[in-house]
């Protein structure tokens, strides 16, 4: 690959990394599925979960309670491009987070979970898609309820 192709690739995948964050925190977090190849996977090996093709994620993804409040901190992203087609990364994020969120400011604790996520990706049609998600999570405990009511 010529470096113009490389950094293309490279950018198209920290977008996918950024994006799925933002769907889960700021969007529909079912729709996090079409990032993903039809055949596409999300594990955690912890708990050895694993969720596979793009409606089981969706439904899975989608089953996030209604009124938690979330925000991913997404930090040391590398992506390194192993062809024209396929692409991996590795990426670190903080997770602050709550359950029974009505509105108004929550006072900030400390996050919930710090881990990294490693990814494949594949090029398919011009358009570069997650075809694996590996959680990794040596932080985490439970997300607390939010006793702050609406304002």
């Amino acid at each position: 690959m010529d470096p113009m192709e490389r950094l293309l690739a490279e950018r198209a995948c920290e977008r996918l990394i950024l994006a799925f964050v933002h769907r889960l925190d700021l969007g529909e977090p079912s729709s996090v599925a079409e990032l993903f190849t039809e055949d596409g996977v999300w594990r955690w090996p912890h708990d050895g979960r694993l969720v596979e093709g793009r409606d089981a994620l969706r439904a899975y993804f989608g089953s996030r309670p209604a009124d938690r409040l979330s925000r991913r901190m997404m930090s040391d992203v590398l992506v390194t491009v192993a062809s024209p087609d396929t692409a991996g990364a590795v990426s670190c994020f903080t997770t602050y987070r709550v359950d029974g969120y009505e509105g108004g400011v929550v006072p900030a604790g400390p996050p919930v979970q710090i881990g990294h996520y490693e990814d494949t990706f594949h090029r398919a049609g011009g358009a570069w898609l997650l075809a694996s998600r590996t959680l990794h999570l040596p932080f985490g405990g439970p997300t607390p309820r939010s006793n702050v009511p609406a304002s």
